[in-house]
């Protein structure tokens, strides 16, 4: 009898862990990752890119290389970020409310340019928000 009751104390309290464990989308805050998909052989060292979102960034990180300037925050807020920009990498790191709205923030590539200070069309370019 004390096995049969050890036993199905074992089991509900592994049933609870499994349903309790929280989902793989996780939910609350965190950080967001924007990363730029460029022409490739590009040579940009300079991009103006918007972020629209349900509700304005926690916080904001520029990558490792690049300086950040932002406008005032807002669920729609503009970056321009200066440094070598490389195509698939990530050039922002922007903290959220809740991270499970992820596929609610959108980004856009507003302008680029060069070293040479030479403006690019900004065809080819986009941006993708990931967890």
């Amino acid at each position: 009898m004390k096995r049969l009751l050890g036993s199905a104390i074992l089991l509900g309290v592994l049933l609870t862990g499994v349903s309790c464990g929280g989902d793989s989308t996780g939910s609350g805050p965190g950080t967001l990752k924007v990363r730029l998909t460029a022409p490739p052989a590009n040579a940009d060292s300079a991009i103006i890119i918007t972020i629209i979102g349900p509700a304005a960034p926690t916080s904001v990180t520029a990558a490792v290389g690049l300086r950040l300037f932002q406008s005032a925050a807002g669920p729609t807020t503009r970056y321009a970020l200066i440094g070598p920009l490389a195509n698939g990498s990530t050039i922002l790191t922007i903290g959220v409310t809740d991270v499970s709205a992820f596929s609610q923030y959108h980004g856009s590539v507003d302008g680029v340019a060069q070293a040479n200070y030479q403006l690019r069309a900004v065809n080819g370019y986009a941006l993708a928000v990931t967890r």
